[in-house]
């Protein structure tokens, strides 16, 4: 029976803000389950980072073990310079890093799923919506979180969406805590 310890990670190392010029938020686009052993480097390094994770729970014959894996598999969201670049790739974990033509909407997709996670919602992979109503959480933990719901009817399932990599994950709400702000189709 193998018996080593998991890797763990924090899920951000800094700030979810862009108020340095010259470093920008990127996405990383790694080999497979490589994301923590980046983050850990990352970390090591002083490049800020966020793995964004959903808590899992797996039963075997004889007990329960819960673990994190990440949200988005194959992807770690990091604040650097352009020169700390070759820096990343020498970690042999990288495959490639995507274009982010607007890091203020990345940001903005991050910080709606760092709000769900901060405030312990049931958080599930969810299905990219082309088109819903967009709504905001105005009460409980997660306030101020921004997401999509599929119809007015159903203010209980929404989902929070990163346009870059089109996918989503889907968060258990309470309906009176969910204010509608107008219709959504994605551009």
């Amino acid at each position: 029976m193998a018996t080593h310890k998991p890797v763990t990670v924090d899920e951000l190392f800094g700030e979810l803000t862009s108020d340095n010029d010259s470093q920008k938020w990127q996405v990383i686009h790694t080999k497979p389950q490589c994301e923590k052993k980046l983050a850990e480097y990352l970390k090591r390094s002083s490049i800020y980072y966020y793995l964004p994770m959903l808590d899992s729970i797996r039963v075997y014959k004889y007990r329960k073990v819960a673990f994190t894996k990440p949200m988005f598999p194959g992807y770690v969201f990091a604040r650097f310079n352009p020169s700390d670049k070759n820096n990343i790739l020498i970690t042999g974990k990288v495959v490639n890093f995507l274009k982010v033509p607007s890091e203020e909407e990345l940001l903005s997709d991050l910080q709606n799923v760092f709000l769900g996670r901060k405030g312990k919602a049931d958080l599930a992979k969810g299905l990219w919506l082309e088109k819903g109503w967009q709504v905001e959480l105005i009460d409980g933990p997660m306030k101020g979180t921004r997401g999509i719901v599929t119809s007015q009817t159903k203010l209980d399932e929404v989902t929070l969406q990163v346009h870059i990599l089109r996918q989503a994950i889907t968060m258990k709400a309470n309906p009176a805590d969910v204010k509608v702000i107008n219709e959504y189709r994605y551009r």
